[in-house]
């Protein structure tokens, strides 16, 4: 097994902070999620995340106009120039400074930064290859506070920058004789937004207190005059001192608030027409973001109490306001057509979007508030299901990336989650003392176990028939037994002297195994009523376990940073891994010892095996996860799964720069409070209580597991779901390769008809293009004699195939046919070998349930609008029964035409809702 796994999705987190984008066809959001970017398609209802990550987490993001370029900055100041059509990386810039916000002139030939207290323009990328991307034109000074927003008009000509000093400016893009800067007051806060009217010098700014401006201009767009040329253009006989001047003034912009009179002759002037207020009767607390559509004249606003307005300018009239959140509105977007309008809520991880004419939701997501604990794949790989601190749990689409159904019933922490063996139920365990299961079918909490006392839960396993469940308590040190069927408690089996860190059935026998951290690891047998048949001694605490999966062999992590494999049968030792020097833990900020000294006290607490049972994933309190061979207990690929510096523990060593005679600088809370305002936080607080003014979480694998196709593996870490994929692209991986077998000489098989001979060929050379061709060329009355004829080597590498052409490839009935074939004719031996054929009967099971979801919606959809179309004629016939049968049947195809058609688009709408 080859381990060319990328990190291909991220799940279970859809915005943490910065502003969101709708894409220029208005049919994607992009939102950055911690130091990555995800992109929605709102459309095809998918999600799919950039495969770049920046240092920190992002900041702002700036779209360019035709939607190819996007400028992503993070905390730091670091740019990402990304190409959204090859999803890479083109340029790195540095800042040198914290950016607020970053936005491309509507020409797309330049774009504003605001950093600190000035505004700066540089000239944008274009489509040639330049030496440097990034090119400095000017630097705009004026503000006295931060700036925080940017505006520019239709015409590229001029912008607008507020300030945190309640000021606005208005600046030149280009060297105006009547317009080179004018500042703008009027409030008494913040200002939070600044928007052009459309083909105007028009503004409208908007205050952090409520309050709305509205400014008129006494000069159009048009009526802007170049400057004309001085300095050396104009007189080459002047001195050098005059040219470096002249030339600090085409490259500097200094504003002043107060100009003198003699300066504003022949100007630029504006004038205040209206102020409006938000909050005039006190229901809302401060204004956190807006965004303006200049087309329909829509202003939509947010508050820091979970309320948007709608309002049309300049008349101000309210359409309509909605409470989507608990939490404050952090950022807002407008889609090009003014239809749908995207919120972010920071606080809770909320990604909304609306569409305001209907008032419906077409996207409504929200990750979980606290980090993620536990996470199961359902047996055929298409979805994960994940448990968290806040009690919640979430059920993830594979294919689209989005969550479809979220159960509330626990009222603490969940603990562990998992799914039965057919797929339609899960069960989960939770710190309120309840274990509960839940029906995909109904999407309801079907069954509650408890206990005769009040107990906490901290791990959950399911046999394999699905009629058992198991639970290990933390405080009582017992195993709970349940009957699924009747919710009984059959049983709690006592002899851990420590609480129970993980259960694990075995998937081919009645055994379960419990780890605790009294250092054992005992082995129940149901069916001997549940009799301790072994007890394997650790040298530690035990931390996790888990069966292989044809339940041969044993794995368990315990607190020394070691795995041992065990034979379950024997009870005996068959290896162990010292991972204490690849976990590699880092040093957190206020850390008294180095991170080499601190990784003592550091194991592996989450761990699982591969679906072909070779290797064992293994991850804990670290950034790395490991991947060992289990047979030659060796590392074979190191996983790092973030390179975020906003989270702690990510260095190995200290930042001296962050060093003082007085202690660490982290200790100090330099950016409490700024926006949110919340009060000091509780001593001892580590996770995201609201409490906390500064929260740095810790980077951690939380669980593991490996998708039961094998083609891909899914951790629950501080960043969120983080889901790898095996890169079949970039992977070359030859099978019995000598130098007869060419391209040339499989299509010359495939010529002479040598079909079978072909195919041998191709699949020795595993090129996955010829192995199309050829597959493709076999005609569909041959399939079966050539599939008979195939080795019984080969026909998993078939399979595998066929399975991954299901989901790219539209001959679907030709690939059914050879699936068909190849399994009524190799059936039997297969079955004798299906521990190492099941992933890939799992991948090809999922390729084809994915097909039948899909044809079976449409067939659903297409019965409807045929019942749809007859009742229609039908009630057209019985009210014009007079009429001539030619003339009806026409009427009633005409009407029937034009019904379908606004029917298909609002069915499309209700499709979006249901994310």
């Amino acid at each position: 097994m080859k381990f060319a796994y990328r990190f291909s999705n991220l799940l279970g987190t859809v915005y943490r902070c910065g502003n969101l984008n709708f894409t220029c066809d208005g049919n994607s959001v992009i939102s950055p999620v911690g130091n990555r970017v995800t992109v929605f398609d709102l459309k095809n209802n998918k999600s799919s995340t950039l495969p770049l990550a920046t240092r920190y987490n992002v900041k702002c993001v700036g779209l360019s106009p035709d939607g190819r370029l996007a400028i992503i900055v993070d905390e730091g100041g670091d740019a990402l120039l990304v190409s959204l059509v090859c999803r890479s990386v083109l340029h790195h810039f540095h800042f040198k400074g914290s950016v607020h916000s970053v936005s491309f002139s509507p020409d797309g030939r330049k774009f504003v930064v605001t950093k600190g207290n000035i505004a700066q323009m540089y000239h944008a990328p274009g489509r040639k290859r330049e030496f440097n991307a990034f090119v400095l034109d000017k630097t705009y000074f004026g503000p006295y506070d931060e700036t925080t927003c940017i505006d520019w008009t239709d015409d590229s000509r001029c912008f607008a920058v507020g300030s945190k000093d309640t000021s606005t400016w208005v600046f030149g893009a280009e060297r105006w004789d009547n317009l080179i800067y004018y500042a703008l007051g009027g409030h008494k806060d913040a200002i939070v937004a600044c928007f052009f009217e459309s083909g105007s010098l028009d503004l409208y700014t908007i205050s952090q207190g409520g309050a709305l401006c509205v400014w008129q201009c006494d000069t159009s767009p048009e009526g802007l005059r170049p400057k004309a040329p001085t300095g050396w253009k104009a007189d080459l006989l002047q001195g050098e001192e005059e040219e470096e001047e002249e030339r600090e003034e085409e490259t500097t912009v200094r504003g002043k608030t107060a100009p003198a009179p003699e300066e504003q002759q022949g100007k630029v002037k504006y004038s205040r027409l209206a102020k409006y207020f938000f909050n005039k009767e006190g229901d809302f607390n401060n204004l956190t973001a807006a965004a303006f559509h200049k087309k329909t004249h829509l202003l939509v606003t947010g508050f820091a109490s979970g309320i948007f307005h709608l309002h049309e300018l300049p008349e101000f009239n309210l359409i309509h306001s909605l409470s989507i959140s608990d939490q404050r509105v952090a950022s807002i977007a407008v889609n090009g057509s003014g239809d749908w309008i995207a919120f972010g809520c920071a606080g809770l991880g909320q990604l909304l979007v609306w569409e305001w004419q209907s008032e419906s939701y077409v996207l409504k997501q929200q990750g979980h508030f606290n980090s993620m604990v536990s996470l199961a794949y359902s047996p055929d790989g298409q979805y994960i299901v994940t448990g968290g601190d806040d009690g919640k749990v979430k059920v993830w689409n594979t294919l689209s990336g989005f969550c479809f159904v979220t159960f509330t019933e626990h009222s603490s922490g969940v603990t562990g989650v998992t799914f039965t063996a057919t797929g339609y139920v899960i069960v989960t365990s939770s710190m309120d003392g309840t274990v509960r299961a839940f029906d995909l079918h109904r999407y309801r909490n079907f069954r509650t176990f408890t206990s005769p006392r009040p107990t906490q839960f901290s791990c959950v396993a399911v046999d394999c028939s699905g009629e058992v469940v198991s639970a290990g308590a933390q405080d009582s040190f017992g195993v709970f037994i349940w009957s699924m069927q009747t919710g009984r408690l059959l049983d709690v089996l006592s002899g851990h002297e420590g609480p129970i860190s993980s259960l694990c059935f075995s998937p081919v026998k009645s055994v379960l195994a419990s780890a605790s951290w009294d250092r054992t690891v005992r082995l129940w047998d149901m069916a001997d009523s549940w009799r301790t048949t072994e007890t394997l001694g650790l040298t530690s605490d035990a931390l996790a376990v888990t069966f292989r999966p044809d339940g041969a062999e044993l794995a368990v992590a315990t607190l020394n940073s070691q795995i041992t494999f065990w034979d379950p049968e024997n009870a005996v030792q068959t290896g162990s891994i010292e991972g204490r020097h690849d976990l590699k833990t880092g040093r957190k900020e206020l850390d008294k010892v180095t991170a080499k000294h601190s990784a003592k006290g550091k194991a592996f607490t989450a761990l699982c095996y591969s679906a072909d049972g070779q290797s064992v994933l293994a991850g804990g309190m670290s950034k790395f996860v490991c991947i060992y061979h289990v047979k030659e207990q060796i590392l074979r690929k190191k996983f790092e799964i973030s390179r975020n510096l906003s989270l702690d523990a990510m260095e190995e060593f200290l930042n001296r720069r962050k060093m003082t005679e007085f202690g660490n600088l982290a200790l100090i809370d330099q950016d409490a409070g700024a926006e949110d305002g919340v009060a000091i936080p509780l001593p001892g607080v580590k996770k995201g209580d609201m409490s906390s003014r500064h929260l740095k979480p810790e980077i951690r694998v939380t669980s593991l597991r490996f998708s039961p196709t094998g083609r891909c593996w899914a951790a629950t870490t501080t960043e969120g779901l983080l889901v790898y994929s095996l890169d079949a692209q970039m992977l070359f991986d030859p099978f019995e390769l000598d130098t007869d077998v060419t391209p040339a000489r499989i299509r010359a098989a495939v010529r002479q008809q040598d079909l079978t001979r072909a195919i041998l060929m191709a699949f020795r050379l595993n090129e996955r293009t010829l192995l199309q061709e050829v597959l493709e060329s076999v005609p569909w009355d041959e399939v079966e004699v050539v599939s008979s004829s195939l080795p019984e080597l080969y026909v998993e590498k078939v399979l595998e195939f066929l399975a991954s052409s299901f989901e790219v490839s539209r001959h679907l009935e030709f690939y059914l046919i050879w699936t068909q074939k190849l399994l009524l004719v190799h059936g039997q031996k297969l079955k004798s070998r299906a521990g190492k054929v099941l992933p890939a009967v799992q991948f090809l099971q999922k390729s084809i349930q994915r097909h039948l979801d899909g044809v079976s919606k449409l067939c659903d959809w297409n019965r409807y609008n045929i019942q749809y179309a007859l009742a229609v004629s039908e009630q057209r016939g019985i009210k014009r029964p007079s009429e001539p049968l030619g003339s009806e049947e026409e009427a009633d195809a005409s009407d029937d035409d034009d019904t379908l058609h606004p029917l298909g688009e609002g069915q499309e709408d209700g499709d979006r809702q249901l994310v």
